[in-house]
């Protein structure tokens, strides 16, 4: 299934700034053509059917980042960690408002299973003083290694930095693919859920950071991204806008933050779930007790229904 002022290179900054200023200035852009069955979200949370956006061809335009070079990591012993060459999963043109898909095309049998890794200050501060041990669940890495299941992890920055080697084994799989969930999770609209606010000139550097974090460690890079509590309004879609993303919200929310017991997070998680779904569940072990019971039950429940998990750029046909 939370503020620094974060630093980015002093061009790319002013690169954001300007491009962010002429969004808010201009009328909103039309949407660019996209694949079958993808669900965007239009400015006023409201959803229509699009496809996904294609790699720009037109002379002149901005080419989607390809994959970083891989970063050397400790052996685990895993299978290769090369780094997928070509377009990076989720890059689109910088400088449009991104596209927000809630799941993939309804045909096949694919789903994504993707993991929040939620890191606030006020996590950070329980774990200093020992109130909580963890806030990375090791049983669900173990589970999805061990039955060679593939997943996307949407990392906050400050889990990476309080994370390093779990992020190097994310990284060091290649069924896992990598994406961008803010660098200290902070709401990026009002009434998120009780989240501390970031304020909306930090909006794109706050993002911006939090990629250059998570792509350090190499692995599968993607340009996903995901708002903390899934909340966006336009102002924050535009402050993303210089970055080239796409953002991933999910049709089923397993809803196993805090839950107390495993069973409702199975129920959730496969009341709703068809080919082309998008499950959110989240790897923060104390927040999210319950997840790594719930998810033998909801393998198995897929496989009852035919249905395989596959890397999220897989699921919505843009990788």
């Amino acid at each position: 299934m939370h503020v620094k002022i974060p630093r980015v290179p002093l061009v790319a900054t002013l690169v954001a700034v300007v491009a962010a200023a002429a969004l808010l200035a201009a009328p909103a852009p039309e949407r660019a053509p996209a694949a079958a069955g993808i669900v965007r979200a239009t400015g006023t949370g409201q959803t229509e059917t699009g496809r996904a956006p294609q790699t720009p061809t037109t002379p002149g335009q901005t080419t989607p980042p390809t994959a970083p070079p891989p970063t050397p990591t400790a052996s685990t012993g895993q299978e290769s960690t090369a780094t997928p060459s070509g377009p990076v999963p989720g890059a689109t043109r910088p400088g449009t408002r991104p596209p927000v898909v809630d799941h993939g095309p309804r045909t096949g049998n694919k789903v994504a299973l993707t993991f929040d890794a939620d890191m606030t200050d006020a996590m950070r501060y329980q774990l200093r003083s020992g109130a909580v041990r963890s806030y990375a669940n090791l049983k669900i890495i173990d589970l999805l290694e061990r039955e060679r299941v593939p997943a996307t992890f949407f990392l906050t920055g400050k889990w990476v930095e309080q994370y390093p080697e779990v992020t190097r084994r994310l990284a060091g799989n290649p069924r896992f693919e990598l994406a961008n969930h803010t660098y200290g999770h902070l709401a990026f609209t009002a009434d998120c859920y009780g989240l501390p606010r970031i304020a909306e000139h930090e909006m794109t550097a706050d993002v911006a950071r939090t990629f250059d974090v998570v792509a350090a460690y190499g692995g599968r890079q993607t340009r996903y991204f995901r708002f903390p509590g899934l909340c966006h309004d336009r102002r924050a879609l535009t402050a993303l806008a210089p970055l080239g993303v796409t953002v991933v919200d999910g049709d089923v929310v397993s809803g196993d933050p805090f839950a107390k017991s495993w069973r409702p997070v199975v129920r959730a998680s496969l009341a709703g779930v068809r080919p082309g779904s998008v499950i959110v569940l989240h790897v923060t072990e104390a927040n999210a007790p319950m997840t790594d019971e719930a998810l033998p039950h909801i393998l198995a429940g897929l496989a009852e229904r035919g249905l395989e998990p596959a890397p999220l750029s897989e699921v919505l046909g843009l990788g």
